[in-house]
């Protein structure tokens, strides 16, 4: 006798199901969290029909913000899910490789694998950084003392992570972050017993792999359309989630285009970008402010004295002119050279330092926007560099100059 057909699911009621059952136990930061970690459980069901799969991140300042019971709830929803503390590359790799079927991976304390006190953990960073896109292999030996070969090993998995701080960048771009914050004394969640409310995760988690299962064609032909100005990364780690969305249906392909577009200028506007953007930022924003030229010791007095900047302390020392062009020499010019002081014609003399010129193509490549108060954009600031005679000082100058130190007349770009 044939067996009937399992009825169709409701995709969009199954993930406002999962979406509640997060709300009952976790206190997420915005609404655009709890649409995101939901796309996330489903697309952990669905990773053999994507290309890649987005990291997800739950990081806060202190401890007791909600980031293991997040990692608990996505446990009992997500498939094969296996919770891990500090383990090994080498771990990692054969746990991937030896499980059927892809797992999920959920990263508890992930600040004892990156944080400043645990050490070097490049092979970890290098499984978490490949394992986000489909066909990533690591060799690796395999075999008993002096009896081993070469095997290739894959890294492609669903990995969510909780931890103290931040992440390193790599990490950081390939992933969904959810800045957990302690619970407000008006903000309430229900009590987690794992034998009464794991069982009710797991019958939602079944519910997700039979959904899965009528979906899968469609979610692994489909090419969701982004939301403007999310391109390049932030699109790649959005595909699988937006996917489901649109799989889904109902009011979640809206959901999860206004979460995504939310997270991404949070991700964007917060502290992930490196210290040469940073820098490159700093740079135009407040250092050169429409100068051509600026000699390294008034850099210096400027990022230093900015409070909320971290030049004076890097490593426990300053900012200083070799670290400042260690930093800079990683970006080039609009010639394709490694930025590199130079010399400053002055009536005083002939000091080391920076051109707008110089730094054009990396503040257009890598910098926000300017401030719309500035009148000067990095573009209108750095192109020509005037042959005329020198005009009054830059107000950058006056202001920073040290006391007793040369100043002298820089060209301004109108």
């Amino acid at each position: 006798m044939n067996t009937p057909p399992p009825s169709a699911i409701d995709g969009a009621a199954l993930l406002a199901e999962v979406e509640h059952f997060h709300r009952r136990f976790n206190v997420f930061p915005t609404d655009a969290a709890y649409v995101a970690v939901a796309l996330w459980d489903a697309h952990a069901h669905l990773i053999d029909a994507f290309d890649g799969t987005a990291r997800l991140a739950f990081l806060s300042p202190e401890p007791g913000s909600g980031k293991s019971r997040a990692l608990e709830i996505v446990e009992t929803l997500t498939p094969q899910a296996e919770i891990l503390v500090n383990a090994s590359a080498n771990a990692l790799f054969r746990l991937v490789e030896g499980t059927e079927g892809t797992p999920t991976l959920l990263f508890d304390e992930i600040d004892t694998v990156f944080g400043p006190k645990a050490g070097d953990n490049e092979p970890v960073r290098g499984f978490l950084n490949s394992g986000y896109r489909r066909g990533a292999k690591s060799l690796r030996c395999v075999g008993d003392g002096a009896n081993q070969t070469a095997g290739w090993f894959s890294s492609f998995c669903a990995v969510a992570m909780a931890g103290l701080g931040s992440l390193p960048d790599t990490i950081l771009t390939r992933s969904i972050i959810i800045r957990m914050r302690k619970r407000a004394p008006n903000e309430k969640v229900e009590p987690y017993r794992l034998r009464l409310h794991e069982k009710q995760g797991h019958a939602l988690r079944d519910q997700l792999a039979q959904w899965a299962d009528q979906v899968r064609d469609q979610v692994a032909d489909a090419w969701p359309e982004m939301p403007e100005g999310v391109s390049d990364r932030p699109a790649d780690v959005w595909e699988p989630l937006l996917a489901v969305a649109d799989a889904a249906g109902g009011e979640w392909p809206a959901r999860g285009r206004a979460a995504c577009l939310e997270l991404v200028t949070a991700a964007q506007d917060g502290d992930e970008a490196s210290l040469g953007i940073r820098l490159l930022t700093d740079l135009r924003d407040s250092v050169f402010c429409g100068a051509d030229r600026m000699p390294t010791a008034v850099i210096l007095e400027c990022l230093l004295g900015m409070d909320d900047a971290p030049w004076a302390d890097l490593d426990d020392k300053p900012l200083s002119p070799r670290s400042l062009a260690k930093l800079l020499g990683q970006y080039v010019t609009p010639a394709n050279k490694p930025i590199k002081p130079r010399g400053i014609r002055t009536p005083s003399g002939f000091p080391k330092g920076y051109y707008a010129e110089d730094l054009a193509d990396a503040w257009a490549r890598y910098c926000p926007p300017p401030p719309e108060k500035s009148a000067t954009s990095a573009t209108s600031a750095t192109p020509q560099v005037s042959d005329g005679e020198p005009v009054a000082e830059t107000p950058s100058e006056s202001r920073h100059a040290p006391a007793g130190a040369d100043t002298h007349p820089l060209t301004l770009v109108r």
